[in-house]
């Protein structure tokens, strides 16, 4: 693995957890939308990834089986909506309930926080290749 495969690696995970967060951001903002273009409540949104395979770049004996991180797909997710007792909501249903998304506004901050620590991880990696690769560059002038 070169040093250029560093900053190869941590550019795609950047990439895609700034999509997660991105996902996360609009599942939040739609926490409350009973009504869609498609019809009914806004359905919460998963990021799914993939890891890049190295294929034949790895070094013999090498474990490293992955050359960074790819969304593959953002999928909705199929949990029923959360049902809420409204009667005078103008989307209410005629048994009285509201159909809200089934986006649980906790679960989607700490998936926040998983995202955005990943994120800075990936950051100080490029940093410290950026480091690495200037020290290397001193050495050699």
């Amino acid at each position: 693995m070169g040093l250029f495969d560093s900053f190869r690696i941590s550019g795609s995970a950047l990439t895609a957890q700034r999509l997660r967060m991105d996902v996360i951001s609009s599942n939040i903002a739609n926490a409350e939308t009973t009504e869609t273009a498609e019809g009914g409540p806004y359905k919460a949104r998963k990021v799914v990834f993939t890891p890049l395979a190295m294929g034949a770049k790895g070094a013999p004996g090498s474990d490293l089986s992955t050359e960074g991180v790819a969304v593959t797909r953002i999928d909705a997710d199929s949990t029923n909506p959360r049902l809420v007792y409204e009667p005078d909501h103008p989307n209410a249903r005629p048994d009285g309930f509201v159909a809200y998304p089934n986006v649980d506004v906790v679960t989607e901050m700490v998936d926040m926080l998983s995202a955005t620590r990943a994120y800075e991880a990936n950051v100080t990696a490029v940093n410290a290749s950026k480091s690495m690769a200037q020290q290397i560059g001193r050495a050699h002038v």
